[in-house]
């Protein structure tokens, strides 16, 4: 068992001692985040997982490690094989004969929360591990747009409209391109509803120079029916942009490159396609309009070379003579 979190996470070993991370199923694809739920009290998905990295890769912006989608045998592949006696003492058969268990965590985990199968066939979403924090340390960073995790209370940027000029001046989002990263970050994660992301990680070997690794996508693809306007609020106070992902943006509105048909077409490589319903595809090209219509807002008000970051460079070997070689 993973330790820290909500609910429950397994660790993986395989036989060539490789390890993933296993987020085991725990509603269908069907199942909306009921409308007074909120965020922080949301099960994780495992199909949201499984997504949110293909979501990431037709972006471009390819910060999610794999994620795949696996059918896993309950009983042979983790209770019989298990090492964890606290683990393997919370399996026990349902009244309707299925194999359930339910771990140890912070919240969900009990029996009113059990993970069952059927009979002991389990979906999961399977994370490849990053490398070992020996070989490759991690900083944690607070999300300057981290709500406030409170039922009453709102965070700073909630109530103050020009709380990005603050940002701007802040380590280390007064210099580089940790701005800008935050600003790929929120587009991925309103697309995907992810209200959730309270911090972000990034490698310390490259210091600021570096970018941010987006995990923990399990609470994304919840609502299909609401688009969380509140995800994009870094992007509308900030109006900053990298111009390779705005010009992403723009190519997956066009219908021959329709975000939802490569989703669609994307998630057909995954075990356990279909990993998402069609609403929540169709649900992220009305979502790409909203961004774009952030953008153009901005791009208006503030001017396109303030609003849109130079981040192409030209290819100079386009700019030689016919007849270099």
């Amino acid at each position: 068992m993973k330790s820290g979190g909500t609910q429950l996470k397994l660790i993986m070993t395989f036989q060539n001692y490789g390890q993933a991370l296993f987020k085991p199923m725990k509603q269908t694809r069907e199942q909306e985040t009921p409308p007074d739920f909120f965020y922080f009290s949301d099960f994780e998905r495992h199909n949201a997982e499984i997504a949110a990295f293909h979501l990431d890769k037709i972006l471009d912006f390819r910060r999610v490690p794999p994620v795949a989608g696996r059918l896993v045998n309950m009983t042979r592949e983790i209770r019989d094989v298990t090492r964890d006696k606290k683990l393997w003492r919370t399996f026990f058969i349902s009244p309707a004969n299925n194999v359930c268990f339910y771990g140890e965590c912070s919240y969900y985990c009990s029996t009113e929360h059990a993970l069952c199968g059927k009979p002991d066939q389990i979906e999961g979403s399977l994370a490849a591990f990053l490398p070992d924090l020996n070989l490759a340390k991690r900083k944690t960073w607070r999300n300057p747009w981290r709500r406030s995790y409170h039922k009453r209370k709102k965070a700073e940027w909630e109530v103050d409209p020009d709380y990005c000029d603050e940002v701007k001046q802040t380590p280390p989002y007064d210099r580089g391109t940790r701005l800008l990263d935050v600003m790929d970050m929120t587009v991925f994660d309103f697309l995907m509803g992810n209200m959730d992301r309270h911090h972000y990680e990034t490698f310390e070997k490259f210091g600021n120079d570096t970018f941010i690794i987006h995990l923990d996508n399990g609470r994304g693809f919840g609502k299909h029916s609401h688009d969380e306007l509140s995800i994009l609020v870094p992007l509308s106070q900030c109006c900053r942009v990298r111009k390779s992902t705005y010009q992403r943006l723009q190519l997956l509105a066009k219908e021959d490159y329709r975000l939802s048909a490569l989703m669609e077409e994307s998630l057909l490589q995954d075990r356990l396609s279909p990993v998402l319903i069609q609403p929540h595809l169709q649900a992220m090209d009305r979502r790409l309009q909203v961004v774009l219509q952030v953008l153009t807002g901005c791009i208006e008000k503030e001017g396109y070379a303030n609003v849109v970051e130079e981040d192409l460079v030209r290819d100079t070997a386009t700019h030689r003579s016919p007849g270099h070689r």
